[in-house]
């Protein structure tokens, strides 16, 4: 059973949960990808390995992209309808909040045009790419308070988690104890 907290921003369910994304029943699912879409490893890996090859295929079409874009396809054989892939920063880049918050609120910004009720966003950036996981909570807050302040259509913000650490991290950030 995954470790779930939730509050509203709004109208908008914002959950922080510790789980597994790829088994979440949303509208979409934010990939962690890297910027040529080549889905081989950690998360991205994962999706494709359990979603099939036509959301690699679809990536191909669309790439490549720039850190701090996303991009949507198919969800394949996941529970999830679609997959947005999204590039944050490597760490040592330069400019890394900037772009990360920019590759969260792209993907949110990709739901609510597409009308998607629900999202799932991993802690993006901060697997092999390095990135600190509080600079990331940080962000992420940020992007979704800013995104909310904006637009009213996704009822459901889901912020997924497999490491109890990383999910103690993000309930800090987000002042919930």
């Amino acid at each position: 059973m995954a470790e779930t907290v939730a509050f509203n921003i709004g109208n908008t369910e914002v959950q922080i949960i510790k789980g597994d994304m790829l088994s979440l029943k949303v509208d979409a699912i934010v990939n962690a990808a890297n910027k040529y879409l080549q889905h081989g490893g950690g998360i991205a890996g994962q999706i494709v390995r359990k979603g099939g090859h036509i959301i690699q295929e679809e990536s191909n079409k669309l790439a490549p992209i720039k850190t701090g874009e996303a991009v949507i396809t198919t969800g394949g054989n996941l529970p999830a309808t679609y997959v947005i892939h999204a590039v944050g920063p490597r760490m040592g880049e330069g400019n890394e909040y900037t772009k990360l918050y920019n590759a969260i609120i792209n993907s949110l910004t990709i739901a609510e045009k597409k009308s998607l009720k629900s999202i799932a966003l991993p802690a993006i950036s901060t697997g092999i790419f390095g990135y600190p996981t509080e600079n990331c909570a940080q962000a992420m807050k940020k992007a979704i308070y800013d995104f909310l302040r904006e637009t009213k259509g996704l009822k459901k913000i889901i912020i997924c988690l497999y490491e109890k650490e990383k999910y103690n991290i993000f309930l800090k950030t987000f002042d919930i104890k």
